[in-house]
């Protein structure tokens, strides 16, 4: 079996010149990749450097503009993706593209579903799809229904539902960003195994360390360009950050040492829908940031939902500045000065058809509208204005449509539309998933910035390097319950994964 990409002929796949462009954007101009068998090829970049916009291209699922696409050194004149399937390409998308009404099985074979006497073949479906599980490390009936499942479970039944079709090239879209550092080192385990029986794989990633333990070649879009290319000995994290932002970067956390104030949240015995045989208690102060760790389930962002309404507490109390408050509903969360960025952006922090002015002001639709109802559209101009500046929102215009923004600006329209609302208590679920080194870095500057001047600041991460740059102090969450604090001298990452894998503090 090969353990290097072979590269007598031409490349299995090859991008010449390829161009897209949207309304007031221009995604992609005159980019060249070329990935051979057996090879995985990571593309790398900031948001908004064109990366997913060439795999759907690549996928059939949109055309280009410009350029050719050839396969197998022949040129192909139509890329659909009956096509790209017919080709053995396979996309696994960023955001989930599952059924989940229907059964792991019924997902794995959708649209390819095997016949006996006329019917779908429900006991092969069941079989096959055991295989494909186990090859991702899954153990689950395939006859469970796919909404029962956790996202991260829900990721590896994708990666599972791709593999089933025997792809040639498989285009992997941030697979990763879901899933538990267990879950993720057997993926690299199967992306390997892969690799060496052929298949060639294109890796898109932001989390570098990622990129190094697995890329044979790099390849760099900046401003839907080419901006270089690394081959295996010059992968490290200075030469792919130095061609992605185009200046070095040092230092992602800046932080600075300060004490912080008054205990601004008290959370006394709650326990959250999801976990009810758990009581939390803890505190948040004014100035400070503080992070919740654990593994994928550890009840992470159901601690946040409740204190934000969305899923309210079955018992327990909430202070706010010595001041118990029910919050029942999100409109109670935020009258109590509490705002919250959801982790899944596109449905629940945004509404991606309408423009980027109508979402930083939706938050405070009840506070500026006029007194007989109707929105005040001088205040909605100033509110979008000023956030688009203070955010650094790479957009043409505030009315342009919010869906054609990449997902780092995405992000920061959802900050930007409660920031406007000047929260003093600020809860951030994933606040840089999916998000380039660039853009993480301006989040986490606006974080310090918040904290010195008072916001209180929760925020869950999955990033342990997040959690050991940024946060004061760390919580740390195993099955719904916490398992202990650790104080910024205390922050290591031993420390968290002992008390995210179950182990008390003692």
């Amino acid at each position: 079996m090969p353990d290097s990409p072979q590269k007598d002929g031409p490349p299995r796949l090859e991008v010449r010149k390829v161009g897209k462009r949207f309304p007031g954007v221009r995604a992609l101009h005159e980019v060249d990749i070329a990935l051979h068998k057996g090879e995985v090829l990571a593309l790398i970049g900031e948001n908004g450097a064109g990366k997913s916009t060439l795999m759907k291209i690549l996928a059939g699922v949109q055309p280009p503009d410009d350029g050719e696409i050839l396969v197998e050194g022949r040129p192909m004149d139509t890329f659909t993706v009956q096509a790209a399937m017919d080709l053995g390409i396979s996309l696994i998308h960023q955001e989930l593209n599952l059924a989940d009404n229907l059964d792991v099985g019924a997902n794995v074979f959708l649209g390819r579903e095997p016949l006996k006497n006329g019917l779908i073949d429900k006991s092969l479906i069941r079989e096959e799809s055991r295989n494909f599980l186990k090859m991702v490390g899954l153990n689950v009936d395939p006859d469970t229904l796919v909404r029962n499942l956790s996202i991260g479970r829900q990721q590896m039944v994708e990666i599972a539902k791709a593999l089933s079709v025997d792809s040639r090239i498989l285009i992997m879209d941030e697979p990763t960003s879901s899933l538990s550092q267990a879950e993720a080192e057997n993926l690299f385990k199967v992306i390997k195994d892969l690799r060496n029986r052929g298949v060639s794989i294109i890796y898109i990633s932001h989390r570098l360390s990622e990129v190094t333990e697995l890329a044979d070649r790099v390849t760099v879009l900046r401003d839907g360009e080419n901006a270089g290319h690394l081959d295996r000995e010059e992968i490290n994290h200075d030469n792919m950050v130095r061609l992605m932002v185009g200046r070095d970067i040092s230092g992602h956390f800046q932080r600075e040492a300060r004490e912080p104030g008054e205990v601004i949240l008290e959370v006394k015995g709650i326990r959250t829908p999801a976990n009810p045989l758990y009581d939390l208690n803890f505190n948040l102060r004014s100035g400070e940031i503080v992070g919740v760790a654990g593994l994928v389930g550890a009840g992470r962002s159901e601690v946040l939902q409740t204190l934000f309404g969305v899923t309210p507490a079955l018992s327990g109390e909430v202070r706010i500045r010595g001041n118990a408050v029910q919050i029942a509903t999100p409109q109670s969360a935020i009258n109590a000065g509490l705002a919250l960025a959801p982790e899944d952006r596109k449905s629940q922090g945004l509404v991606i058809e309408m423009t980027v002015r109508e979402n930083l002001s939706l938050a405070a639709l009840k506070r500026d509208s006029r007194s007989v109802g109707f929105l005040d559209f001088t205040k909605e101009l100033a509110i979008s204005k000023e956030m688009i500046d203070r955010m650094g929102v790479k957009t043409p215009d505030d009315r342009q449509v919010i869906r054609y923004l990449s997902g780092g600006n995405q992000q920061k329209v959802v900050l930007g539309k409660w920031l406007a609302m000047e929260p003093g208590i600020l809860l951030l679920d994933e606040p840089t998933r999916g998000i380039d080194i660039g853009a993480k870095r301006e989040i986490y500057n606006l974080m310090e910035e918040l904290a010195a001047k008072g916001v209180a600041i929760l925020f869950v991460s999955s990033e342990m390097e997040e959690v050991l740059g940024m946060a004061d102090r760390a919580i740390v969450m195993h099955e719904g319950r916490i398992t202990g604090e650790l104080t910024r001298d205390q922050l290591t990452e031993e420390a968290i994964m002992q008390l995210a894998t179950g182990q008390t503090a003692a």
